[in-house]
C-alpha cells in the first residue's frame, strides 16, 4: 500500500474517477466498500504521524533555542569570570569591562538571530504540515461526501455547512 497520506489520497481519487457508473443514476458510481475504507482506515493511521512530526519540529526548535541561550549564558558567565580576574588595575578593569560589553552584545546579537532563523524555520514547516493536513481533510471530506451521495443518491451539498449538517448525521 502507499506509503503517504498524498499517494494514500491520489489512490483514492483514482478509485473513484475509474469507478464504473451506475446505469441510469448520472453522476453516481460504484466503489468497492471495503477498498476504499481501507484506503481511509490508512489515511486515518498517517495523519497521527504527520501530526507527530510537526510536534518534533516543534519541540527540535525549543531545544534549539534553550541550546542558543545557554550558550549565551556560557558566553555571558565567561565574560563576567574575566572580568573579576582583572578587577585589580584600573586600565585592564575597563578594557575587560568593554570586551565584556562587545561579548555580550555579540551573544545576545547571535542568539537573536538564532532565534529569528529557528522561528522562521519552524513557521515554514508548519505551514507546509498545515497546508498537507487540511488538504488531506479537504480531500478526505470530499471522498466522504461523494460516498455519502453514492450510497444516499442524495445530490452533493453545495456549502461547508450543508455537508457538516450531513456529517453530524451520518455520525449520530
Amino acid at each position: 500500500m502507499a506509503n503517504n497520506v498524498q499517494e494514500l489520497l491520489e489512490m483514492l481519487d483514482g478509485m473513484i474517477r475509474e469507478a464504473r457508473s451506475v446505469p441510469l443514476s448520472g453522476d453516481k458510481c460504484m466503489l468497492e466498500r471495503e477498498r476504499v475504507l481501507d484506503v481511509l482506515d490508512s489515511i486515518k493511521a498517517q495523519l497521527p504521524s504527520e501530526l507527530a512530526e510537526a510536534k518534533r519540529l516543534v519541540d527540535a526548535r525549543a531545544e534549539f533555542i534553550a541550546n542558543a541561550k545557554r550558550d549565551a549564558e556560557a558566553v555571558k558567565h565567561a565574560a563576567e569570570e574575566r572580568a573579576k580576574q582583572l578587577v585589580n588595575e584600573q586600565e585592564i578593569c575597563r578594557i575587560a569591562q568593554a570586551k565584556s560589553r562587545d561579548m555580550m552584545d555579540k551573544a545576545q546579537r547571535k542568539s537573536a538571530e538564532i532565534m529569528k532563523m529557528t522561528n522562521s524555520y519552524i513557521d515554514k514547516m508548519l505551514g507546509q504540515t498545515e497546508e498537507t493536513i487540511a488538504r488531506a481533510l479537504d480531500e478526505t471530506r470530499e471522498v466522504r461526501n461523494g460516498i455519502r451521495q453514492a450510497v444516499t443518491g442524495a445530490p452533493a451539498p453545495e456549502t461547508q455547512e450543508e455537508a457538516e449538517a450531513i456529517a453530524d448525521v451520518w455520525n449520530e
